[in-house]
């Protein structure tokens, strides 16, 4: 593809090319990793949190590449190369590994939040699915799609791995996708060049406030979802009974979307009743003068809450109401979300969860609480280089929430590992510290008794616990199996 053609996917003068630049220049890439240049590569100089990319322009060129993207203020020396300054050059890598790749399944969908994205968008591949569409997800825990599944560590991927696995998925027939947008994703630009046909939000909550400076800063990125990519007169699907909601609603109306609430409090998908089993819930949705029964087969009514963002979502992209509704009856849980892992021989179950942030936690200690009959049991920790401010308060939250706490390791990183359960323990009275995280699950599930639930938080899905610079092999599913194994013995 020419430069030429790449200058064009973007808005008139947002960038502006250098009096040398051959703008017929054929371009065989883009990338933002000086390492990762080849011959003929459109590199951009990204200014980041600890590096300025323009550091890295003159290697980008002795390796090949046939222009650089740089900000307007940023420093280059000669490169030999022709630079093309760009107002915002994370937004130019992003519309142009859009048009780069070319094309993205025909509906595609993004929703936000601070918990329940990655199964929002889990229940709307299936939803998709159930009703014959070719469907997939992108986030937290991989793709799905037909035919491949695969693991990742992003929720939002870099603009041109993003754009490069679109354009698979398109080639491969997959016509549905749903992705989940990050408040770093969305600051960072990374879907600006993804074509939106309908967009989510579920809730905010405390996260990320060692990336954002508050909770305002944290739910205005949040917002860029709705105020800046979703198209005008586009679907969006707003969960109407958090505290963050009525803001949402602001933005998106301003930003000229279709507004479409969901939730108790919700207009579009109003949940009027909800019934609370063991291994299931029965809900009654009204849309329309219409009156749906839903037999969820989940925990939770944050699983509730997801279940009817996902089936807005789907309606408002086309699915019928009764598809939609109908679906909702054999969906199955995201990995790691409140994901029953096994049980004692006395019918004491384990889960594994991804809460890691406060009130994810409080939702899912308090979503086991209807079923358990005897004591929740929790085992817990914090991540390592993440806000601090959050360590404390899960602490309270799990000891008022659980009758057994266990305070552990998470993914320490940089971090001294018992500097971190110290923060937790300040606030965690009558909590039990056990730093190794095998042996507090260990402990934990010893301790299971008839009529007790064991929740495992924090990793979810993930497979290895980084410590250090090094990422140990690690999975709360294995470690709970292990352990149930052995009072078998």
């Amino acid at each position: 593809m020419k430069l030429s053609a790449l200058i064009s996917a973007l808005p008139p003068g947002s960038v502006v090319a250098s009096q040398t630049a051959d703008t017929e220049l054929p371009v065989t890439g883009l990338t933002a990793d000086s390492r990762m240049v080849e011959p003929g590569n459109l590199f951009f100089a990204l200014a980041g949190v600890k590096t300025d990319g323009a550091r890295f322009a003159v290697q980008a060129a002795s390796r090949g590449a046939v222009a650089v993207v740089a900000g307007l203020s940023s420093e280059l020396p000669d490169i030999g190369v022709p630079v093309l300054r760009a107002e915002d050059p994370r937004q130019a890598l992003a519309r142009m590994a859009a048009a780069f790749f070319g094309p993205q399944p025909r509906v595609m969908a993004a929703v936000t939040g601070t918990a329940g994205k990655t199964s929002v968008a889990s229940f709307l591949r299936q939803i998709w699915a159930h009703a014959g569409e070719q469907a997939a997800m992108l986030g937290t825990t991989g793709v799905t799609a037909p035919g491949r599944t695969e693991y990742g560590t992003l929720t939002t991927p870099d603009p041109v791995a993003l754009h490069r696995l679109l354009a698979e998925l398109a080639s491969e027939g997959v016509t549905h996708a749903a992705m989940e947008a990050s408040s770093h994703g969305l600051d960072q630009r990374r879907l600006d060049g993804v074509a939106l046909s309908v967009a989510g939000f579920t809730n905010l909550g405390r996260d990320h406030m060692d990336y954002h400076p508050t909770m305002d800063d944290y739910m205005a990125a949040k917002m860029r979802l709705f105020d800046t990519l979703l198209p005008k007169g586009a679907p969006a699907v707003i969960f109407a009974d958090d505290r963050w909601s009525p803001k949402a609603v602001e933005v998106a109306e301003r930003a000229g979307a279709r507004v479409l609430t969901v939730g108790r409090k919700g207009g579009f998908l109003s949940l009027k009743r909800v019934e609370h089993l063991r291994d299931k819930q029965i809900a009654e949705v009204h849309m329309d003068g219409r009156i749906f029964e839903v037999h969820l087969p989940l925990a939770g009514d944050f699983q509730v809450a997801n279940a009817l963002v996902a089936a807005g979502m789907a309606i408002a992209s086309g699915t019928s109401a009764d598809q939609a509704m109908a679906a909702l009856d054999h969906l199955s849980g995201a990995s790691g979300r409140l994901e029953l892992v096994g049980t004692t021989s006395k019918g004491a179950p384990a889960y594994v969860d991804y809460a890691h942030k406060p009130e994810a936690l409080e939702n899912v200690l308090e979503a086991v609480r209807p079923f358990t009959t005897g004591r929740v049991i929790v085992v817990f920790g914090c991540g390592g280089d993440r806000d601090r401010g959050k360590r404390p308060i899960m602490g309270e939250i799990a000891t008022r929430l659980a009758d057994v706490v266990i305070v552990t390791d998470d993914n320490p990183r940089s971090e001294d590992p018992a500097a971190i359960r110290a923060e937790i323990m300040a606030a965690a009275q009558g909590a039990t510290e056990i730093g190794d995280r095998a042996a507090a699950i260990r402990q934990a599930v010893g301790m299971l008794n008839a009529g007790d639930t064991l929740i495992v938080a924090g990793k979810g899905h993930e497979e290895g616990q980084t410590i250090g610079e090094k990422v140990l092999p690690f999975s709360d599913h294995i470690e709970i199996r292990k352990a149930l194994e052995e009072l078998k013995a």
